[in-house]
């Protein structure tokens, strides 16, 4: 193993930055800087359909403004290539082949509806494990093989598991991880575009950038057998393993969207400071000692023993973050707290957008503070008129919660380019579809992120307002309306909602 420790962190750029992601990157960073080490950002694209160059700048807009910088990565460099799996698929389809020469892979041909009838017919067995491939084509001659390679016939590499035993892999915290070889199938390396998979790419790439500690959430220690087969197919020495305990909710569910915000974008947005978030993400799982909690990143470096994380499900409590939020604000000067106000929510850019919408509608400068107000605060009220017009017109509370939530997940969610005329195409798509007039599901969603029915156009003012207050009021308004058909008899919703 090399001397020097080297770290990473891998998102996939399909989506929000994921607040889950902060915290790997967290402790992949401490670790790397406590040992004098690299710490490297790897974007992992290989999900051709989902992956995209926005979400990948919104991933590193996320670290720089958490402080957590990167040795090596796509935008600034290193010594091993492109840091995009996308632009390294050359060498994924040579270590394959590599694979395939020494019998630790091979081709299979097998057509999709043969794998789907495989499928069922596990199913209707009711194997008692796992459900996967079933060894069809691992059989073949090499050389009848290599003929239906060579005639251009479809298909995918395997990876050529071992059909016996277990595999065992020592973990950094839990000791020796040993899985039944019978759970785990030959998982596909390289798919018949020529696509590679994660599992490949993830393990090629570890192994060529010199990766020495695999610091990842607890939900890969599934994959860990394919990866440690991997190593040792290829020969090479397997990098440390460290699976960190998962985020949870207070039920111990695993962290989602549905329960709580879990975009990094949310809480940049609404104003937590980044060093709150550290300090609060570092206490995930770790203690600096049992009777302090406050801390800056530099004291969590210095500090830090991998060895010394618990494996409890640490709850991630967005109360509790916003208590120690609070703590950090008031820790501020005042010109500091100025300073922090200026460079985000009062910045002479948010400001001046606001403006363009407001300024014909105000007659008085101090009209401005109350007819803009939505702009600037997190949560809203609604009053009587706009609590009346959130249900829709000839629509029940229930109709309404039940379209908002579906415009959200069919339209708002994936929508990564938050413009008015792409917002004005998606919102009218989906009215056409869902068989609402344009006119009488603009409204509630106008009431929803902003408590108002008379505002500026509603595309542009959604578009100032930004994707993550949006969808966030939007789903405090399907919350609403569903507690309204719950209880017909309390009339509206009280206001704060």
């Amino acid at each position: 193993m090399a001397n020097v420790v080297r770290t990473r962190i891998a998102p996939s750029p399909t989506g929000d930055p994921h607040v889950g992601t902060a915290y790997v990157a967290l402790f992949n960073y401490a670790w790397a800087k406590k040992n004098g080490g690299q710490f490297i950002l790897r974007i992992e694209d290989t999900d051709r359909e989902r992956s995209n160059r926005t979400s990948e700048r919104m991933i590193f807009e996320s670290l720089r403004w958490l402080g957590l910088s990167w040795d090596e990565g796509p935008d600034v460099g290193g010594p091993f290539g492109p840091y995009r799996q996308s632009e390294r698929f050359a060498i994924y389809r040579d270590h394959a082949e590599q694979l395939v020469a020494r019998g630790a892979a091979y081709p299979c041909f097998c057509t999709r509806e043969r794998l789907e009838g495989l499928r069922e017919e596990q199913r209707r067995q009711k194997v008692a494990h796992a459900l996967g491939y079933d060894g069809h084509c691992r059989a073949l001659a090499p050389a009848e093989a290599a003929r239906r390679r060579a005639a251009g016939e479809p298909h995918v590499i395997r990876l050529a598991m071992p059909r016996e035993g277990e595999t065992a892999v020592a973990d950094l915290l839990r000791g020796e991880i040993r899985i039944d070889n019978r759970l785990v199938d030959d998982q596909v390396l390289l798919k018949s575009d020529g696509f590679p998979t994660y599992h490949l790419a993830n393990v090629v790439d570890d192994h060529l950038m010199g990766i020495t500690h695999v610091i990842r959430a607890e939900e890969w220690i599934s994959s860990l057998p394919k990866h440690a087969q991997l190593y040792r197919a290829f020969g090479w020495e397997e990098p440390v393993f460290c699976h960190l305990p998962l985020l949870r909710n207070a039920d111990k569910s695993k962290i989602s969207k549905r329960k709580n915000p879990v975009s990094l974008n949310f809480y940049r947005r609404a104003g937590y400071l980044p060093e709150a978030m550290l300090n609060y993400l570092a206490l995930m799982g770790w203690a600096i000692s049992a009777d302090r909690e406050e801390f800056s990143l530099p004291e969590f470096i210095a500090s830090f023993e991998i060895e010394d994380i618990t494996l409890g499900g640490p709850v991630f409590d967005v109360e509790k973050l916003t208590w120690m939020n609070g703590k950090y604000i008031r820790a501020l000067a005042v010109p500091d707290l100025l300073a922090k106000l200026r460079a985000d929510i009062l910045s002479d850019d948010h400001l001046t957008r606001v403006l363009a919408l407001a300024h014909e509608r105000v007659e008085k400068l101090e009209d401005f503070v109350e007819y803009a107000r939505f702009f600037f605060v997190g949560e809203i009220e609604y009053d009587a008129e706009a609590r009346v017009k959130l249900v829709g017109k000839k629509r029940t509370a229930a109709e309404t919660a039940e379209a908002l939530s579906r415009l959200l997940e069919e339209r708002l969610d994936p929508l990564l380019d938050w413009e008015a005329a792409r917002l004005e195409a998606e919102m009218r798509a989906f009215a056409e579809a869902a068989g609402w007039k344009s006119g009488d599901l603009f409204m509630p969603v106008r009431i929803a992120v902003t408590g108002k029915a008379a505002t500026p156009p509603l595309f542009e003012t959604m578009e100032v307002l930004g994707r993550e207050l949006c969808r966030r009021r939007l789903r405090r308004a399907v919350e609403t309306l569903r507690s309204m058909n719950a209880d017909p008899g309390r009339g509206p919703a009280p206001e704060g909602v």
